[in-house]
């Protein structure tokens, strides 16, 4: 598939502030999956510099710093073009070892994968997102795709989805005993319930392909899982499916916070209160 985004972002500030360093996750990433074929950048004010960047986890950033002159508004409008190509969300075989939970990973696979399989994202993991996972776990028989399968469709039919424009996620206790939340809620409840059986799991922010007829998006957030044998795959709990080639990456982290579209500061001191508008809109160019 192939795809054409455009993303606008607005912030207005109550009063003329100066802004300060921002970093923007709104570049999409290239893998086997889908590439990057154009990308385009208008902001205003225009930044002094821009640089793009690679940060921890291998992600394309974006880093613009501004001139110290006073602006009442800042807008990022990003137009990418992208072709998605995973159609077969299962075209791969796991380790031997990776068949049965829990895994008994290699010392060095361990190392490298720590922050997905133990950050924290709330201090403790919620006893009934414990017993979500044992129970699953068990109707399975520790098969770890039948386990990922089983939980996508889990949460997907037992949690309503809601919109929340803002916040940050609910706590996955909080989500599991509301039975709803928001698409980022529904990740972090499916990434702490992979984590409690020993998957590497992190947070996905990107695009949906959705109703074709319906051209007007938002942000959408998904879960990938670390397979051995299968690397980095993709599980929407809103949507209760393996990802494809209808959902395009933007970013990835073990910590939800860090894939935020825009992260930046006023100058030292300013508390100005901002209004935010977004629009997004996915066209799909080519099937």
């Amino acid at each position: 598939m192939r795809y054409r985004i455009q993303h606008h972002t607005q912030y207005r500030y109550q009063q003329p502030v100066v802004l300060r360093s921002h970093t923007l996750h709104l570049r999409p990433r290239s893998d086997a999956a889908q590439q990057l074929l154009r990308f385009k950048l208008d902001v205003s004010p225009t930044p002094q510099r821009q640089s793009s960047l690679v940060d921890v986890g291998g992600n394309q950033i974006l880093g613009l710093w501004f001139t110290p002159e006073p602006t009442a508004q800042l807008t990022i409008v990003t137009t990418a073009e992208v072709e998605t190509y995973r159609t077969n969300a299962f075209d791969y075989l796991a380790e031997p070892w990776a068949v049965t939970l829990p895994f008994d990973y290699p010392t060095s696979l361990a190392a490298n994968l720590y922050a997905y399989l133990h950050a924290p994202l709330y201090p403790a993991p919620a006893p009934g997102v414990v017993d979500l996972a044992q129970d699953l776990l068990h109707q399975v028989n520790g098969n770890a795709g039948l386990f990922l399968t089983a939980l996508t469709q889990r949460i997907y039919e037992t949690c309503q989805y809601i919109t929340r424009s803002t916040g940050r996620p609910w706590s996955p206790g909080m989500t599991w005993g509301k039975k709803m939340g928001s698409c980022r809620d529904l990740t972090v409840l499916f990434m702490e319930a992979c984590r409690c059986v020993g998957l590497a799991a992190r947070f996905v922010s990107g695009y949906e392909e959705g109703d074709s007829t319906i051209s007007d998006r938002d942000l959408h957030a998904w879960a990938e899982v670390y397979i051995p044998g299968g690397g980095w795959r993709g599980f929407d709990p809103t949507h209760g499916l393996a990802v494809t080639d209808r959902h395009i990456v933007l970013v990835a982290s073990a910590f939800p916070a860090q894939t935020a579209p825009v992260i930046g500061s006023t100058e030292a001191g300013a508390r100005v209160p901002a209004s935010l508008d977004t629009e997004v809109k996915v066209q799909v160019i080519e099937a």
